[in-house]
């Protein structure tokens, strides 16, 4: 465990010093979340998508996996979005819905996928990511989009989202060959890094304004709860059921499942809480208590999980 434990904290370290910066440069540059929100969402992620869609091998078995990712993601989504209606009136539950669907599965699960796994598993982990980057352009950021606006108005900013079109014409680009040039997709790597980079001073930029709004405890013990016990269980349960009855998944599907279930609270729910001003300081404070937290039970799962 000792070892697992500083292997993944020197893995995801620049993580947390990107959190830092970004809290400083909101203080102190007067750097302005809510023009990174945008730029993330709008600009950087379509390429990310785009690239990932259009790299992936494409089989029926690969193709398939992620919708049903998806759709577990829609279903804690809505799930919750219930349950929140009986304890917050504001657009705190939506936030709080759109963060029981998803987790920290770009900048933080890629890094741990590599940790943990072989680079074939890790491959698949990262195409199956996509489930995580669709539900965030559908569901949840209608989810999120209805604290504020009315449905007609949340479903047009959902039809807006460029990532939801870079996720198809990636992958219609790779199923006919149509392959940019090596110079292209060597400068659309880039936007990787910085899609890292600022995803995550995002959240450092969020806590400005924590102190002056409050601690809400109910929110941090209500995302802790299904981000660190809902999601394994249910994961768990499902790889359970299938290694016991159905057996249409392999052990590398099990290990893709294993890193959805582990992860923190995703850090994307600052930059759409950002742009659609839905409580931007209760999602940052959320997502850094669950990314430390997570330091510890990572290692944890993975040794009941792995071993």
């Amino acid at each position: 465990m000792a070892g697992l434990f500083i292997g993944l904290f020197a893995k995801i370290f620049p993580l947390y010093l990107m959190i830092g910066l970004g809290y400083g440069a909101s203080r102190g540059l007067h750097v302005a979340r809510e023009s990174i929100a945008p730029l993330l969402i709008y600009i950087i992620s379509p390429v990310v998508v785009f690239t990932a869609s259009l790299n992936v091998k494409i089989t029926p078995e690969v193709l398939a996996f992620p919708w049903f990712m998806f759709l577990v993601s829609a279903a804690l989504c809505v799930l919750f979005f219930w349950v929140g209606k009986f304890i917050w009136t504001d657009a705190t539950r939506n936030i709080f819905a759109f963060s029981a669907g998803t987790g920290n599965t770009g900048y933080f699960g890629i890094p741990l996928a590599m940790l943990l796994f072989e680079p074939d598993v890790v491959n698949l982990y990262i195409f199956t990511m996509l489930a995580s980057l669709l539900y965030e352009s559908t569901i949840g950021f209608y989810i999120i989009a209805r604290g504020i606006y009315t449905w007609r108005e949340s479903l047009r900013k959902v039809v807006r989202l460029p990532s939801l079109y870079a996720l198809h014409v990636g992958l219609l680009c790779n199923a006919f060959g149509w392959l940019p040039s090596i110079e292209i997709m060597a400068f659309m790597e880039y936007f990787k890094g910085t899609f890292a980079i600022l995803g995550m001073m995002m959240i450092g930029m969020g806590l400005k304004g924590v102190r002056d709004k409050g601690i809400d405890f109910t929110f941090i013990g209500m995302t802790f709860f299904i981000k660190f016990v809902v999601w394994p269980l249910v994961i768990f349960a499902l790889i359970y059921v299938d290694k016991t009855w159905l057996g249409l998944l392999n052990e590398g599907l099990y290990k893709v499942m294993f890193v959805f279930a582990v992860v923190p609270l995703a850090a994307n729910a600052v930059s759409m809480a950002v742009l659609l001003k839905a409580a931007p300081e209760k999602a940052s404070l959320a997502v850094l208590l669950s990314t430390l937290f997570s330091l510890v039970s990572i290692p944890l799962m993975s040794i009941f999980f792995l071993y």
